[in-house]
């Protein structure tokens, strides 16, 4: 079995809830799965950071913060991925990588990448300083349309959240 179909069992296992197997998956890939996050090989390493998500590997958070840094913008675009998995029902996994999705939000040279940033960032807490920077990307006539598109329901979202807490 190769990392590519040992991280679509996991995503099958996390999707029927068989937790006790797909923490033994995890224990058996760990090494490789690391091991393929240090490749010279921007491919494995893309594969690697893409898989930590389809693992529902939380325990793996700052190896994924590492992803995001990158120089592959293959490999920033799958740890975003994984990110975006895994915040979708824990906005801390979001919250804690706040300022480098930011950075890579507004400033990554990718525009996919600067996308996906903008899809991650809507999943964590209605910060307000997210809401302004994601505004800001959505008003922004030199941006990609559909980053600005993104950007503008990413903010909205976020508002609508911040106003319901109160």
């Amino acid at each position: 079995m190769t990392l590519a179909e040992a991280a679509a069992r996991a995503d099958a296992l996390a999707e029927s809830g068989s937790a006790q197997e797909l923490a033994a998956l995890r224990a058996q890939w760990d090494d490789e799965l690391e091991a393929a996050a240090r490749s010279a090989d921007f491919r494995e390493r893309a594969l690697a950071f893409r898989a930590l998500g389809m693992f529902r590997w939380r325990a793996k958070e700052e190896l994924l913060r590492r992803g995001l840094e990158d120089e592959s913008p293959a490999v920033r675009g799958s740890a975003l991925l994984s990110l975006e998995l895994l915040s979708r029902d824990h906005p801390s996994t979001v919250n804690a990588a706040r300022p480098l999705l930011h950075r890579l939000a507004d400033g990554d040279a990718n525009a996919a990448v600067r996308r996906l940033a903008v899809l991650a960032l809507r999943n964590g807490s209605p910060h307000r300083d997210t809401i302004v920077l994601l505004e800001g990307i959505g008003a922004d006539d030199e941006a990609d349309a559909e980053l600005r598109r993104a950007a503008a329901r990413a903010a909205q979202l976020l508002r609508r959240r911040s106003q319901a807490r109160r």
